[in-house]
């Protein structure tokens, strides 16, 4: 029956309603898209050796390759903006630098059908970029939008990796969350949810010695899921070899598992949230836990997505596939891709 479900990370409610689920659907109908993805495309200026907008020359890599966004979001050079005394009319400061990082020279590979250290040198060179820019950037947020549906028009691999001086919203409240949580139990919150979802498997969907992926009891999409550590770490930063070789091997087989789900090269923004960085480094993190987020909006099929509008972006979060059936459909699915199986 429908019931509300708290998110002490974000300190907010969400509505399930899983009954909804026997509706019929004659909402939009999303494309399936081609799947057709040439190895090397000279027109695509994340292959190599192709010459991008900016005039610059994408160079012939072999493994990942980072550059500087040719139009970026965010800029270092840039002049403060006036201060305001009005409470009602607040500016501040932003600065900062965008990067893309290319995953594989090849265009019609991805992380399920990747060997396993090529995925290992995709997150070696995370932690290599965390290391760098989080010595000057408060943020550093690694991100990724895989297919059109979630805006990505380029199927090459890739990532993008934005730094800013200031705390961006989203992390900013789970770290005042987290913090909360830790003076009030003596522990983190999300390696006490660990433990729990441990005990109960009532939302797992993967995992091995290092990393665990579920459902999150409070996910707002469809299969929302969230990688956590079973030792504690409060960054990229800290990984050691066994963590990095088995993270590798956790999201080739969770995106597999996705992939499965529809037949589908399975749409999502994911990405990585741990301790702030830049003058925080300095600072006792831990109620930090270095954590991952993948946020796909597909519902029924690779064809009907989920909307957030309405009730959603005027009242609160709602779902209708309950987060524990979510899990078991994930969880049932083959851990290797259907292209290669």
């Amino acid at each position: 029956h429908q019931h509300i479900r708290y998110n002490p990370l974000k300190d907010e409610w969400v509505l399930v309603s899983p009954h909804r689920t026997l509706r019929p659907w004659s909402g939009q109908v999303e494309t399936v898209l081609s799947e057709n993805i040439p190895e090397f495309d000279p027109t695509n200026p994340l292959c190599p050796g192709v010459t991008r907008a900016s005039g610059l020359v994408t160079p012939n890599y072999n493994s990942t390759y980072v550059f500087t966004n040719d139009f970026p979001a965010l800029l270092e050079d840039v002049p403060k903006p006036p201060t305001s005394d009005d409470p009602l009319f607040q500016t501040a400061e932003a600065r900062g630098t965008c990067r893309v990082m290319c995953f594989h020279p090849k265009s019609n590979v991805y992380l399920p059908t990747m060997t396993d250290s090529e995925v290992e040198s995709v997150i070696r060179e995370w932690i290599n970029q965390m290391g760098e820019l989080g010595k000057k950037y408060t943020w550093v947020q690694i991100f990724e939008n895989r297919g059109a549906m979630m805006g990505c028009s380029n199927p090459h691999p890739h990532c993008q990796i934005w730094s800013s001086s200031y705390f961006p919203n989203e992390p900013k409240i789970k770290d005042k969350n987290q913090k909360l949580y830790f003076e009030k139990f003596g522990k983190p919150m999300l390696m006490d949810y660990v433990e729990r979802e441990l005990s109960k498997q009532e939302r797992i969907v993967c995992q091995n010695q290092e990393w665990v992926a579920v459902v999150p009891y409070w996910a707002v999409w469809p299969f929302e899921t969230m990688i956590l550590p079973k030792r504690h770490i409060l960054r990229f930063t800290d990984f050691d070899a066994n963590q990095t070789k088995f993270l590798a091997n956790l999201m080739k087989i969770l995106v597999a598992k996705y992939d499965n789900l529809f037949k589908c090269s399975f749409p999502y923004s994911m990405g990585w949230h741990g301790a702030p960085t830049g003058e925080f480094l300095a600072t006792d993190q831990r109620h930090w836990t270095f954590h991952g987020i993948y946020l796909p909006p597909l519902l029924r099929s690779a064809t009907v997505k989920k909307f957030i509008v309405g009730y959603e972006l005027l009242a609160q979060s709602q779902r209708d596939l309950s987060a524990e059936k979510a899990a078991a459909m994930l969880r049932k699915q083959p851990s290797i891709h259907y292209s290669v199986s």
